[in-house]
């Protein structure tokens, strides 16, 4: 557990590596989005309310935290370390049994919010300039991530948008491949 916490948190992802891990995640998602648009948009219209994802993604999303939780510097809070891990597996159990409306879309912003930090992390105080552009990445998926834990039905409508014209479906996902392209460069070149 320790060594998961270490490799994201201390010292963390170097820039170099975060700029091509996201970098070859954008690439290859949106790549995925532009030439199999037969297959992503049934998928991404039924996400929203995919119950067997969103358990798998609670689960994941919990456990990020309990490790997050139980390695970090608690300070004078150690004493409560154990009941707060009690609690966030009962929270794991009673989200994934009483939250079954847009658990997909809450858990994934959720896992949103948490990988924020590790991808700011990683650009914290370093050269170039050209890191803004995973700065950027961070902060929009963490406000993205916000968003739909607490108001999830915009997910499914942000979807159904996007859906609804070709265009602005190819137009995305040639945004996002070519935003891992730029990404994927500046992290060979100069990171």
């Amino acid at each position: 557990m320790q060594a998961i916490y270490n490799l994201l948190y201390e010292p963390g992802i170097p820039l170099k590596v975060m700029g091509i891990l996201l970098g070859v995640w954008l690439i290859a998602s949106h790549a995925i989005a532009l030439t199999k648009p037969d297959l992503v948009k049934p998928w991404l219209k039924g996400f929203p309310r995919n119950e067997k994802i969103g358990t798998v993604l609670v689960i994941i999303a919990f456990a990020w935290t309990f490790v997050v939780w139980s390695c970090m510097d608690l300070g004078e809070f150690f004493k409560i370390e154990k009941p707060v891990q009690m609690i966030l597996v009962a929270g794991c159990v009673g989200v994934i049994v009483y939250v079954k409306e847009f658990l997909a879309v809450r858990s994934l912003g959720f896992l949103m919010i948490l990988a924020a930090a590790p991808i700011l992390d990683s650009a914290f105080l370093k050269e170039p300039q050209t890191r803004l552009l995973i700065v950027a990445l961070a902060y929009v998926i963490a406000l993205k991530g916000m968003f739909w834990v607490g108001m999830p039905y915009l997910m499914r409508d942000q979807i159904n948008w996007v859906l609804a014209k070709d265009k602005r479906y190819q137009i995305g996902a040639l945004a996002g491949a070519v935003y891992g392209l730029v990404v994927l460069a500046c992290a060979l070149a100069w990171w």
